[in-house]
């Protein structure tokens, strides 16, 4: 037989779904490892879709989306974030917004053209441009900056093959966000050198301590940004897969072919579904967010005073603890205390080199789990004769 494709057979599994596999073959595991929220999706979220369901509404929408929901949407993001878009012509509803960013890619990429990435990065985002034809240059982030991003680190990475660059704030793995004011030195440097930028800002909703600023509503940022955003989050939707992005017509139309022949369209169910969960939000996301929060709290505090310097993640519901101390690498670290003590969390090389020396562990779930977890991590760092000064810049 002929052989398979050398790029899809050279790429790496996800290191998410390899431990949390290892893990479902194993008792008693509490789970800090799949970045999904516990909450149950809201009952009147779900009763819109069995309402769909009994009246008939199984057949195909239009590719971009029902137009209702592209009209909810474009109400959310200008009442919530202050982005206007027109929902006839710069929405595309789409099954999660990891194929949002597929077609993104897909619509912006030619061969050999290079896309900035900010590390540590969510595990899809380097094969996604890669299957476009994209080429990734990382840029770290750096734990004594809260992983924040810096400009100089940025303009540094740009080359004449530059076309993008992807941001993630609030980050996964890291938690980090970003204020608008530092937001906008990246927006000048994409007018500066004529790039797109494309903003995955699935998280935007869970941002504690600082308001949330979306990358389109800066200076001249509008018409070169790619907005990303999904219900999975902060809608307790992930297994709904529904998502949508925000784009200038002139991209959105191009991005609109790649999921016409790719997608058709996002489920009709589950589209009735989003609709209801955007119009009743404000029952239910700020009672999710305050959770998220106080579970924070605890579980950053008890990282940090079980021997896990760990700084505090602005948004997001990932802690990303440094683990350079125990002499470990964070695969070796992740499978021990996985065998060990039943804890499964993430190694951070998972989310690219600059994640080497860490571990994400994901607080999204209920403070009794957490608490059983720090009594495990407790104990399995006592073997760790490493006495570890927490300071104020690590936290």
């Amino acid at each position: 037989m002929k052989s398979l494709s050398q790029q899809v057979v050279s790429m790496k599994p996800s290191g998410i779904r390899r431990f949390f596999d290892l893990a479902q073959t194993m008792e008693n595991v509490v789970s800090l490892g799949v970045g999904e929220p516990d909450f149950i999706t809201p009952w009147n979220v779900r009763e819109a879709s069995y309402a769909a369901l009994e009246q008939g509404y199984t057949a195909y929408s239009a590719n971009a989306g029902l137009l209702e929901l592209r009209q909810e949407i474009a109400g959310y993001m200008a009442d919530r974030f202050g982005a206007t878009y027109d929902p006839a012509t710069e929405l595309i509803v789409t099954t999660g917004a990891s194929q949002a960013l597929d077609i993104a890619f897909r619509a912006l990429l030619n061969p050999g053209d290079e896309v900035i990435v900010v590390e540590p990065a969510f595990v899809s985002y380097g094969p996604l441009i890669e299957l476009a034809g994209g080429t990734v240059v990382p840029v770290a982030c750096r734990p004594e900056n809260g992983f924040r991003l810096d400009r100089e680190d940025v303009e540094a990475a740009i080359t004449e093959r530059t076309k993008a660059i992807l941001l993630c704030f609030p980050s996964n793995p890291t938690g980090a966000t970003m204020t608008g004011e530092e937001l906008t030195e990246i927006a000048e440097l994409a007018t500066k050198h004529d790039l797109w930028v494309v903003s995955d800002e699935i998280y935007a909703e869970l941002s504690y301590d600082e308001p949330f600023t979306s990358f389109a509503t800066l200076h001249d940022m509008r018409e070169r940004t790619i907005v990303v955003n999904g219900f999975s989050k902060a809608f307790a939707m992930t297994g709904w897969r529904l998502g949508f992005t925000c784009a200038p017509e002139v991209v959105t139309r191009e991005m609109l072919k790649v999921h016409q022949y790719g997608m058709m369209c996002a489920p009709t169910l589950v589209q009735f579904g989003g609709l209801e969960a955007l119009r009743s939000r404000d029952q239910h996301v700020p009672k999710m967010v305050k959770s998220y929060r106080q579970r924070r709290n605890y579980f950053i505090q008890a990282l940090n005073d079980a021997g896990l310097p760990t700084h505090v993640p602005g948004g997001a519901f990932y802690a990303f603890p440094s683990i350079r101390h125990t002499g470990l690498t964070s695969e070796e670290f992740a499978e021990r205390l996985l065998l060990e003590e039943r804890v499964a969390v993430v190694p951070g090389n998972a989310f690219g080199a600059s994640g080497e020396g860490f571990v994400r562990a994901s607080y999204a779930t209920s403070i009794e789990q957490l608490q059983e977890a720090i009594r495990r991590i407790d104990r399995f760092m006592k073997q760790f004769e490493v006495t570890t000064t927490v300071t104020d810049s690590q936290r």
